[in-house]
């Protein structure tokens, strides 16, 4: 059984590579369970494995939300060669609280694939998902190069004191209609505080969901990729 789970795994992203756009599939893990994702594959040739990112939606991380995550933000990450995971949440609650645990035993399966790199992944989301991403990264920090919270707060109850060096890229646009443009210091001074290495910032004339500021995003990915495949 376990080399049949393997195999479809393997022949998953085998398909992706080739269709060169995110494969709809479900993956099952090593509780037994099964998560839906959408797993891009860059489609360029390279001896090294790729690094592995898993991308969260906002909102409830249902269907609709994480076919638009990785059609976006997923599609950019992919063409800058990373491996763009995005897991649908089964049961409408994004990755927060009881579905944390969901996403280290996504990570296990995957990186049985020898394309995927087993340094320590990249967690990245947008706004429930990159309270997401913090809320994951806490539980066990030596698992993650990074966090990408575009945008994020800090979730109550968080333990930051786990965050020390962590890397986390925050960005929030200035004009978030939920307000929460208004918190950035709050949240950035909190993590920092914490020993967190934060590069914090607005988006200029950005909403709540914003296109990411790759003048910015790509220097900061560049410091976190030698963790990534175990440098």
């Amino acid at each position: 059984m376990k080399k049949l789970i393997l195999h479809t795994i393997a022949m998953c992203l085998m398909a992706t590579s080739a269709l060169g756009h995110a494969e709809r599939m479900e993956i099952t893990l090593s509780d037994a369970s099964t998560l839906g994702v959408y797993l891009l594959i860059p489609e360029i040739r390279s001896e090294a494995a790729f690094p592995l990112v898993i991308l969260m939606g906002g909102g409830s991380g249902d269907e609709g939300i994480a076919r638009d995550v990785q059609g976006g933000v997923g599609q950019d990450l992919v063409d800058r060669g990373w491996v763009v995971a995005t897991p649908v949440s089964p049961n409408g609650r994004s990755f927060r609280g009881d579905n944390n645990r969901l996403i280290p035993l996504l990570i296990d399966a995957l990186q049985k694939d020898e394309r995927i790199s087993k340094g320590r992944t990249l967690l990245a989301g947008i706004s429930n998902g990159g309270m997401s991403a913090l809320e994951i990264a806490a539980a066990a920090p030596q698992d993650y190069a990074g966090i990408m919270a575009v945008p994020a707060l800090v979730p109550r109850g968080l333990n930051l004191r786990a965050l020390a060096d962590m890397p986390i890229y925050l960005r929030i646009g200035d004009q978030d209609e939920a307000g929460w443009q208004d918190r950035l210091d709050e949240t950035a001074t909190a993590l920092r505080a914490a020993g967190a290495q934060v590069d914090a910032g607005l988006v200029f004339m950005s909403a709540h969901m914003f296109a990411m500021e790759w003048e910015t995003l790509d220097p900061w990915l560049q410091t976190i990729l030698p963790a990534t495949t175990g440098n």
